[in-house]
């Protein structure tokens, strides 16, 4: 009785009609087989699985269809990202990803199939940065499949990402920030909005702060935190955006003193709201202490700049204008890349590079200044009179 193949052996020979055959069992009483028109071809193909089986893939898991591991994986990766980027990740498996490979199967998905799905994406989706979160979900769940033994490479690695357009970076100017300023003084968000332009916080941290992150003898703020409203959850506390968004920021003189002043406010409102306040502890509230809106302070952001007569930008762009204003003010841009909370110096640069031209032209100026030489040839000729008498 012939003895039965172990998981990973295998055999190649060549079949009457000239082709080469490559079988290897996967599992005891099972085999998979390929079939080539070379014995060399034949041979690199049982070599390369053998050495696949040998590092954890197991060519039987790898049979499943592509939504059911898709949805597998995305119940387990869920838990260690921030829900908004959970939610990100689901729209774009049930509304991108599923609809088009999701009936493949695994093992079967390759390089050109997903190039051809980004094609058809960038040609028919108005919203062309949908594609980077498309790449980032397929790029982690195919690298997840490496990791579970279900394939042997990773096909998004072979993939060209398009790109897209970034939006615009739009900023208010000094005497524009000043403005702006004016118009929420004697507000409830007047410190708030002052906090944004010098400090550069997310909205989400912004609305996150409580009063406990703030030293007031030392003028310290620590970021810990921010808000996000998840769905079916309504506002939620989370983590950073990322790892360097835990930071401590220094505040200026006149932000101790317009947060004191907002704390009186705050408390005659707690005092006004009796039973109804719900205590948070937050800087930043609404009426009754409970965190504020995105919606509702979106809403009250365009009414102010609408009063000031300025530019219909972001609330996120305020963010820019603070970053802007340090880098134009020759702040050095690590300073600036910690009081942001960028993972990376770079990553400051490259989003501020318009800054860059105009700081170029002071920097050569005050060369010119520095590096001019001084004339001194009037200052000797007295002397050479007097030596010629």
């Amino acid at each position: 009785m012939a003895k039965k193949r172990g998981q990973g052996e295998g055999s190649v020979f060549k079949r009457k009609d000239g082709l080469w055959v490559a079988q290897i069992t996967i599992e005891t009483g099972r085999q998979k087989s390929k079939y080539f028109h070379s014995q060399k071809e034949a041979r690199d193909w049982l070599k390369l699985t053998q050495t696949q089986i040998d590092n954890g893939l197991n060519l039987s898991t790898a049979n499943v269809d592509f939504q059911t591991f898709l949805n597998k994986w995305y119940d387990a990766h869920k838990l260690s990202v921030r829900p908004g980027t959970a939610k990100n990740y689901r729209v774009a498996l049930d509304s991108h990803i599923i609809p088009v490979l999701g009936k493949m199967k695994l093992k079967d998905i390759r390089s050109d199939h997903i190039q051809s799905f980004y094609s058809i994406k960038m040609k028919t989706d108005s919203n062309k940065s949908v594609i980077g979160v498309i790449h980032s979900v397929l790029h982690l769940a195919f690298d997840q499949a490496m990791k579970w033994g279900m394939i042997g490479r990773n096909p998004v690695e072979a993939v060209i990402k398009p790109k897209h357009k970034s939006k615009e970076i739009r900023t208010l100017d000094e005497n524009q920030t000043r403005t702006f300023l004016s118009i929420v003084i004697g507000t409830r968000y007047e410190a708030m909005f002052w906090m944004a332009i010098t400090t550069g916080l997310r909205q989400g941290e912004l609305i996150g702060l409580r009063w406990s992150d703030l030293n007031w003898s030392t003028k310290q703020l620590q970021v810990q935190r921010q808000i996000q409203r998840i769905s079916g959850k309504g506002l939620s506390f989370c983590e950073p955006k990322s790892k360097s968004g835990k930071r401590t920021i220094v505040l200026s003189d006149e932000m101790i003193e317009k947060l004191r002043k907002h704390l009186d406010t705050q408390d005659m409102a707690r005092s006004f709201a009796g039973d109804k306040w719900k205590e948070n502890d937050l800087i930043f509230s609404t009426y009754i202490g409970t965190p504020i809106d995105r919606n509702d302070l979106f809403k009250k952001f365009k009414e102010f700049l609408e009063q000031a007569g300025l530019p219909n930008i972001r609330f996120h762009e305020l963010r820019h204008t603070a970053a802007t204003l340090m880098l134009k003010q020759g702040i050095h841009p690590k300073i600036v890349q910690e009081r942001l909370g960028h993972s990376n110096i770079s990553m400051t640069m490259d989003t501020y590079s318009h800054v860059l031209p105009s700081m170029q032209e002071e920097i050569a100026n005050k060369l010119d200044e520095l590096l001019m030489p001084i004339n001194v040839s009037d200052e000797f000729k007295p002397f050479e009179k007097q030596g010629k008498k």
